[in-house]
């Protein structure tokens, strides 16, 4: 049996007969035409609705490790403060401990904060979308290697001085450079009047009236750097003595009658260097003394601790301290 085939009537409401439609050619075209448009069409509309509001399982896996790289920094944050903590605790017992101990130079801040690279270090950072987070945390994290690259430096500049303890205490000046019972304090460091020039100026030593000849001795171990009358640069203080003892330590003795040691020579403390005088700008036998620490000049009256006694000491202070006249 032959299949049968399909035709399309169509009600004529004239003949009030169904008569059979007859579809040409370029009917059929149109319409598969249309067909397969619209089909198109649809399908990119569905594409499109699905790009923009639902995720694919790549897109769906990147935000997951996205989500888990911000963590991750947020948790590096963290343990970069908790580093910072720990680190500001070793510089401040390095600086207020350790140093104070040995008489050392703290670091200032400054050195342990200065910059790293340029503006342009970090410059990528901006066109991130986590990027200020990123960029606060590796600025942290640059500072914090600056740091402890400063801060291994500096002890290994530490442990150098506690292992030249030994040294650095035969070297630093812990005596009274004329014996006690041989001298007196007259003037102390600080502002005093000066007798011959009639006015207040900064008194850089203190000095210490004895008979002229007395011996001057070498407050600690050292190499001589200043022998002789009127040396460049110090005016007034006529024949002169300067020891460098190292560790940042110098000393100086004024006004001497007269030098027993010469330039380059090695001295230990308590040997001879010189006899009090009054030669330069003086008003008397006496010996202007001055310790000077680090390139700068500091009170003497603090480094007489090896000589003398609590209740000495007490005195020495007391008669450094009167604001009067000195001796040059």
């Amino acid at each position: 049996m032959s299949k049968r085939e399909k035709h399309t009537y169509r009600f004529n409401p004239h003949t009030l007969k169904y008569e059979k439609v007859f579809v040409s050619l370029r009917d059929r075209v149109r319409r598969i035409s249309f067909s397969v448009l619209f089909g198109v069409v649809l399908g990119v509309v569905l594409v499109f609705v699905g790009l923009q509001f639902m995720e694919s399982p790549k897109e769906r896996a990147m935000e997951r490790e996205l989500a888990q790289y911000r963590r991750q920094t947020r948790l590096l944050g963290d343990r970069v403060e908790r580093a910072e903590k720990v680190l500001e605790n070793i510089e401040e017992r390095d600086n207020v401990l350790y140093r104070t101990i040995f008489e050392s130079a703290p670091i200032t801040d400054a050195e342990r904060h200065s910059g790293i690279g340029g503006v342009e270090r970090y410059a990528a950072f901006d066109q991130m979308e986590s990027g200020k987070l990123l960029k606060n945390t590796t600025k942290r994290v640059d500072d914090l290697t600056k740091r402890l690259y400063v801060e291994s430096k500096s002890l290994d500049e530490i442990y150098d001085m506690a292992r030249n303890k030994n040294e650095r205490m035969a070297a630093m000046p812990a005596i009274m450079p004329v014996a006690k019972n041989q001298c007196k304090v007259v003037s102390g460091f600080g502002y005093r009047f000066h007798p011959l020039l009639h006015y207040r100026r900064l008194h850089t030593g203190i000095d210490m009236t004895a008979r002229q000849g007395t011996p001057v001795y070498a407050t600690g171990d050292g190499v001589v750097r200043v022998a002789g009358r009127n040396p460049q640069g110090m005016s007034g203080y006529g024949v002169v003595a300067v020891v460098d003892h190292g560790f940042g330590f110098q000393t100086l003795y004024a006004h001497l009658q007269g030098v027993k040691v010469r330039v380059g020579q090695k001295v230990k403390r308590g040997e001879q260097i010189g006899t009090v005088g009054s030669t330069g700008i003086s008003t008397g036998a006496h010996l202007h003394y001055e310790v000077i620490q680090n390139g700068k000049k500091v009170d003497p009256v603090y480094y007489f601790f090896n000589d003398l006694t609590p209740e000495e000491y007490e005195e020495v202070l007391e008669l450094a301290r009167q604001e009067n006249q000195s001796m040059s």
